[in-house]
């Protein structure tokens, strides 16, 4: 589990494809201490929870492997990562550890599209498009992982919903970087899902 507060941003330094395209296995540089990650070790990387092969250090610098399968390929955003691309970090939650965001599974629902950029005096405001099946699952004022960052939902109309980032969260993960047409991983709130499921079931 995890909570949606960024830790590190990682790059992806090494990136090795199987030849029948269905594993990735990706090198991922970070600041975290070497020796604090064990292989088996969970890491979510732009939201998606990956598990540590192994671990080590090179020229002063942290790195772990892990492996993208075919789902994780086909469903997130890691179809496109390759050599340079930045990630979002959160190690898994710890019992005791502080709950700042909510609670996120790392298990990515799917993609949105970034649909415009609004850069405003002390913030700047999002608007995305997601798939008709995921947005019945989004709220005003409900919580949403982006990308691994635990937002609050700005609004909703129809498919379409905006969040608002205020400057450290710009500054602390990828989304300083984001523009029109990009694309990130979306993890709908687990009691929205939860809720939806029995709602379904008693109708």
């Amino acid at each position: 589990m995890f909570t949606g507060i960024v830790t590190d941003i990682g790059e992806i330094v090494g990136f090795t494809p199987t030849a029948q395209g269905q594993l990735h296995r990706l090198r991922i540089a970070c600041r975290y201490d070497q020796t604090t990650i064990a292989d088996g070790a969970s890491i979510a990387c732009n939201g998606v929870c990956l598990t540590v092969v192994a671990s080590g250090v090179a020229n002063g610098k942290t790195w772990f492997d892990v492996d993208a399968a075919a789902e994780t390929l086909a469903l997130t955003t890691a179809k496109h990562w390759k050599v340079g691309t930045r990630l979002n970090l959160e190690r898994a939650l710890k019992i005791g550890d502080e709950l700042g965001g909510h609670i996120v599974a790392g298990h990515a629902d799917g993609i949105a599209t970034l649909v415009s950029r609004e850069d405003l005096p002390d913030m700047a405001r999002f608007e995305l498009a997601t798939t008709r099946e995921l947005a019945r699952f989004i709220a005003t004022k409900g919580s949403i992982t982006l990308d691994g960052v635990s937002l609050t939902v700005n609004t909703v109309k129809d498919v379409t919903f905006s969040v608002l980032i205020i400057p450290h969260t710009l500054t602390v993960t990828t989304i300083g970087g984001w523009k029109a047409g990009d694309e990130v991983n979306i993890e709908v709130d687990l009691m929205a899902r939860y809720a939806a499921r029995l709602t379904e079931m008693t109708v």
